[in-house]
């Protein structure tokens, strides 16, 4: 039991050394290569994440492209709806002199135009602003896609879209 607790200078001094000797060796042959791997990991993560940011803001850039051109859309559909309520009053009040029923066939026909044409423009908005994310998706990654996944992203956007 004494064997364990007594301090033998010799086997201190020889530890020391050697771990001495370690720490040199690895300071002249790892230290460096380690700090390089280092630095290196640290420009990577850091070029990683300025690319992550420039995406971030791209896409916000896109996304608020996407809400300036829904809105236009928007004002364009209450205009037409507008414009169609005011000329179905017209044609309503000057129908009402030659019969009501004929008055009401007339309203109903241009309330379906109007229906229409506003389908049709959210349709072909949808595709445009498919389109444009589509662009904006292929350049980031620069990558192309072949048919059949445009055409699944595409229909995903427009679900997405009209969801909204």
């Amino acid at each position: 039991m004494d064997l364990l607790f007594d301090i033998n200078p010799g086997l201190i001094i020889w530890t020391v050394v050697s771990f001495l000797f370690f720490l040199a060796v690895l300071t002249k042959f790892a230290w460096k290569p380690i700090l390089g791997f280092i630095d290196q990991r640290e420009n990577t993560i850091r070029t990683a994440m300025e690319q992550a940011e420039k995406m971030r803001e791209e896409a916000e850039k896109i996304a608020q492209e996407h809400r300036e051109k829904i809105m236009h859309a928007e004002e364009e559909c209450q205009k037409i709806i507008r414009e169609g309520q005011l000329t179905a009053e017209k044609i309503k009040e000057e129908i009402i002199a030659q019969a009501k029923q004929q008055a009401q066939q007339e309203l109903k026909k241009a309330t379906d135009e109007i229906r229409k044409n506003m389908e049709e423009a959210k349709l072909i908005l949808r595709r445009e602003i498919a389109d444009v994310v589509i662009k904006a998706v292929e350049k980031i990654l620069d990558e192309s896609l072949d048919e059949t996944r445009h055409k699944k992203l595409v229909d995903s956007m427009i679900d997405q879209i009209s969801s909204n």
